[in-house]
């Protein structure tokens, strides 16, 4: 019988979570079943997703949500035999037994050299977000300008990536010069550290001073507004995620950005990357 380590909710975060708001414990797991695999996790994913997902999909005492890189280490299942590896929506937890039905087999031949964590980020999740967001939402097209924030990120930065192979020109905020020099690496074509900057409104001038056909918004708050305001007319926004109030206690307020829209005739849509799926 396997013993499963398992990361409990017991409080729902207030403001920034918080050590005591997670318990760690150990679970006895039942012999498997017919049709039945029991996955040994290899990566766990920490998304900024759960934090807001956590307050209303998950009550206290569940175990946190997330997904995983795991390896089949029983089986009963011709599905997934010993040895292979899937990307399994099981939380935070060490074991799972499941009967298969919602796990993702990772490519038998997975190239030697490519961390196989990045099923979770650049090949996983954030990088169909990525996409999703740039083909079905923004319908970006070669030649336009793309604002990004938070584009060091797990999305921001294969967001950026994907506009430059498009034939964009490519604007990315960042938190920290060493990741401006990482953005700088990966193509992008201005970026600057938004933390430092003397003037966010400046900032964004400078980098495009003709403004931006497309924003792929990662983070709300006061950046959001003022990135509507450097939008050209007919702009299209694909809201992803909004970074910048997820551990407010109390609820950030205006400026309010209709009238920006309006004049300019924008176009503001919010996703998720399930909807590709």
């Amino acid at each position: 019988m396997a013993q499963a380590k398992v990361w409990i909710l017991t409080k729902h975060f207030d403001g920034f979570p918080k050590k005591n708001d997670f318990q760690l414990k150990e679970e006895q797991l039942p012999e498997l079943k017919d049709g039945e695999v029991l996955l040994e996790a290899v990566f766990l994913s920490v998304d900024p997703y759960m934090r807001p997902f956590s307050a209303f999909r998950m009550k206290e005492g569940d175990v946190m949500i997330g997904t995983q890189v795991a390896k089949v280490t029983q089986s009963k299942n011709s599905v997934f035999p010993v040895g292979s590896h899937v990307v399994a929506r099981s939380g935070w937890r060490t074991h799972t037994v499941t009967d298969g039905t919602d796990l993702t087999p990772i490519m038998v031949d997975w190239p030697q050299d490519v961390p196989m964590s990045l099923a979770l980020g650049t090949i996983g999740m954030p990088g169909l977000t990525a996409l999703y967001g740039i083909e079905e939402v923004l319908g970006l097209k070669q030649g336009e300008t793309l604002l990004v924030n938070a584009a060091a990120g797990a999305v921001g930065s294969v967001v950026g990536q994907i506009a430059k192979i498009k034939g964009c020109k490519v604007v990315g905020s960042t938190g920290s010069d060493a990741k401006v020099a990482f953005l700088k690496e990966l193509g992008f074509d201005e970026a600057f550290n938004y933390k430092t900057v003397a003037s966010l409104e400046d900032a964004l001038t400078k980098a495009s001073p003709e403004g931006y056909d497309c924003f792929f918004e990662n983070v709300g708050g006061p950046f959001s507004s003022q990135a509507i305001s450097h939008m050209k007319d007919f702009g299209r926004i694909a809201v992803c995620g909004s970074i910048a109030t997820y551990n407010d206690t109390t609820p950030q307020m205006g400026p309010y950005v209709q009238m920006a829209m309006i004049i300019k005739q924008l176009k503001m849509e919010g996703f998720m990357q399930s909807r590709a799926s």
